[in-house]
């Protein structure tokens, strides 16, 4: 019974290694041309397949805790293999989709096959950050109900959102924001930023049922799924937006 969380933890980083698989056979750039070099399809089932993945590591990674609480199963293992897990997952998955992106921002341009790779390396250290993320957190036994910084998997799922919106989305102006690179190199910072912070972030675990505990996360629900119905993918970085300022607001009931 007490592998069981582990199990679940294995599936997380499982999942986050099938979705680097899809962001990279064949990834964005692998774009059939016509005769004068215009994209004229893209593998957008390979692309949407790497953000389900992401997703479901995400349901799993939240499964575990919980499956870990209801056995009274945590261990320091268990703690240690989340982490790891998260790296892949919420860390070096999405570092792979801001990289094709970058690449696909280059395409966009004449002379994109002579970029020097050296412009696509920032896009890792959204991984970099996460995993100092992570190794900060294993050390802070005091982030149980709240985090110091936005956490990896809120991050996973806000980078995992962009393809979906790319591909579904029919305004003009947001599919030109997500083929700026300069929109992609200032989101890195932001991001980065975000998860290294000592921000007061609330975590959405629940420390009993009472209203006056959790306003903070209800408030967080009835505006998501308001959200969710009216705008769908588009709704995902807004409610992430939401998310860190319900936090901030109500910081003295998150940290």
């Amino acid at each position: 019974m007490k592998q069981i969380p582990n199990l679940f933890t294995l599936l997380n980083l499982i999942f986050g290694c099938i979705a680097i698989v899809y962001m990279l056979e064949p990834g964005l750039l692998l774009l059939p041309l016509d005769d004068d070099g215009n994209i004229l399809s893209t593998p957008r089932q390979l692309v949407l397949w790497a953000s389900a993945f992401i997703g479901l590591a995400a349901v799993v990674d939240f499964l575990d805790g919980f499956i870990a609480r209801a056995f009274n199963a945590s261990s320091e293992l268990g703690k240690q293999l989340d982490s790891l897990a998260d790296t892949v997952s919420f860390c070096v998955a999405p570092s792979i989709i801001v990289y094709q992106f970058l690449k696909l921002s280059y395409a966009q341009h004449s002379g994109a096959l002579d970029v020097s790779f050296f412009w696509l390396t920032p896009a890792f250290i959204i991984a970099a950050a996460g995993a100092y993320r992570l190794g900060k957190f294993n050390l802070d036994t005091t982030q149980s109900f709240s985090f110091k910084g936005v956490p990896t998997p809120a991050v996973g799922l806000l980078v995992a959102s962009f393809p979906l919106i790319y591909w579904y989305s029919r305004d003009t102006t947001v599919i030109g924001i997500l083929l700026n690179k300069w929109f992609w190199y200032g989101f890195i910072l932001v991001i980065s930023y975000l998860m290294v912070s000592n921000l007061p972030i609330m975590s959405l675990k629940f420390k009993d049922f009472s209203l006056k505990n959790n306003i903070p996360k209800i408030i967080l629900l009835v505006v998501s799924i308001a959200l969710g119905v009216l705008l769908k993918w588009m709704a995902v970085p807004l409610i992430f937006l939401i998310y860190i300022a319900v936090s901030l607001a109500f910081k003295k009931r998150v940290s």
